[in-house]
């Protein structure tokens, strides 16, 4: 069955060449084909495009279709396109004339993009909640360690004091502010593409504000053609968001391997997180860490994907958009697992002790040097040439005793308040509301 079937025959071989893997990724999609479906059909019978007794028996099939997908006992059929298709096969099947009425004043197109947009909500949620357990994870160790002092490079060169907490708690900040670049995806995302039809509206008296509401989206996409140009572009907002989180994993990663290597030795991994050699039986390796590094570095090839996919694309729907969804289901699956696997690095991270009384560190004590000289009244300029001159004449003594004062520095790395930012962006996300969307409107729809 498809829904654009006009009784001729069209090339096995052109079906399955176009249709290509979308059956499969469609049931990613089939619980919120069913859902807004169900807001579609409460909207028909609003403006008279359906009886009540119609919208009832859609309801209550399209219910039970809802419950056979969340029970895994759901398939699409052979021969049959997409998720699209199946669900109305399925409804016309049980309800005949009925049945057929469910596609009244929607395309393909605005059915897809508002499949999709829900997806990309709850998609987004999740992705937020396995950010959030990092997070938290990030600052208990940041705590934990707030005291240990290690060395603080530039130029891969050790520079000046720095520390556990202040390391452990710059990923957690990261990632924070990785959130704060999803709440304008997650505003782009929660806008409601149904009732641009194909791209240019439908001339029935739909009420497209009605299913806004419905299905709690944020805000109506307004102009039918802007609904469907928002396919590929929303892709790109999400590559973006999805590319800046793989970004602050991945550079964290590399933070590890070298402060894991034998010549730095700033931490190590609990020996059943490592793998060996073949050949080298001392080897402990921590491919974990660089597994996550290359995955989180080929999420960020993403964006480009998706660029090269739709640059060239004038407005209106083409069949390109199709393959959009090969490339960005499976970026939330990876990054996912790359977001919990560093959840278990950080987890049974072993920090070393007394790193910073290795001689080879004493230079980077020379800023304290010269700050404790410009406390005493000599000019900034003349401290700093004392304190070379100290260095290259070997006369150089380090002085440990800091004191960091100001927000985000070693003495005082403000915890507190990167969680209080944290707890801010979750709330400007409503992660927990939209975290419970689905059992909201099914109650609402049983109730009906």
């Amino acid at each position: 069955m498809k829904l654009w079937d006009k009784g001729k025959k069209t090339d096995d071989a052109i079906l399955d060449f176009t249709v290509g893997n979308d059956r499969n990724l469609d049931l990613e999609l089939a619980a919120y084909d069913s859902i807004a479906s169900m807001a579609h059909v409460i909207m028909l019978e609003s403006v008279k495009l359906l009886t009540e007794n119609e919208k009832n028996d859609l309801l209550r099939e399209l219910l039970k279709i809802y419950q056979r997908i969340k029970s895994s006992n759901f398939i699409i059929e052979e021969g049959i396109e997409d998720i699209h298709s199946q669900v109305e096969k399925n409804l016309t099947d049980l309800l005949g004339e009925t049945g057929k009425k469910i596609h009244t004043a929607r395309s393909r197109n605005d059915q897809v993009l508002v499949d999709l947009k829900l997806y990309y909500r709850h998609q987004t949620v999740l992705i937020t909640k396995h950010i959030k357990r990092l997070i938290i994870k990030l600052i208990k160790k940041a705590e934990e360690f707030k005291d240990q002092i290690i060395p603080g490079y530039t130029h891969f060169q050790a520079a000046m004091p720095s520390s556990f907490g202040l390391w452990f708690g710059a990923y957690a900040e990261s990632l924070v502010e990785d959130l704060m670049f999803h709440e304008g995806i997650m505003r782009y995302i929660n806008q409601n593409p149904l009732g641009s039809a194909a791209g240019y509206g439908s001339s029935f008296p739909i009420n497209r504000e009605m299913t806004t509401i419905i299905l709690e989206f944020e805000d109506l996409h307004i102009n039918s053609i802007n609904a469907q140009m928002s396919r590929g572009k929303t892709e790109k907002y999400i590559a973006s968001g999805l590319g800046s989180i793989a970004s602050s994993l991945s550079k964290m990663c590399i933070d590890m391997s070298l402060f894991m290597s034998p010549d730095l030795n700033f931490i190590r991994l609990k020996e059943q997180l490592t793998t060996g050699s073949s050949i080298m039986p001392h080897k402990q390796n921590p491919d974990v860490i660089e597994i996550i590094r290359a995955r989180c570095n080929h999420i960020n090839s993403l964006y480009n994907d998706i660029q090269m996919l739709t640059q060239n694309l004038p407005s209106g729907y083409h069949r390109d958009y199709q393959l959009l969804k090969e490339l960005v289901f499976p970026a939330y699956n990876e990054l996912s697992e790359c977001l919990r696997m560093m959840d278990f690095v950080v987890n049974n991270l072993i920090i070393n002790q007394n790193i910073i009384k290795d001689k080879k560190y004493q230079y980077i004590f020379s800023v304290e040097s010269i700050n404790e000289k410009v406390k005493n009244g000599i000019p900034f300029r003349e401290a700093y040439s004392r304190v070379s001159n100290e260095i290259n004449t070997g006369r150089f003594k380090r002085k440990t005793d800091m004191k960091y004062t100001h927000t985000g520095s070693i003495g005082n790395p403000g915890f507190e308040k990167i969680l209080t930012k944290l707890d801010e962006v979750f709330q400007r996300l409503r992660i927990d509301n939209y975290n419970s969307f689905e059992e909201r409107f099914i109650g609402k729809i049983r109730g009906i």
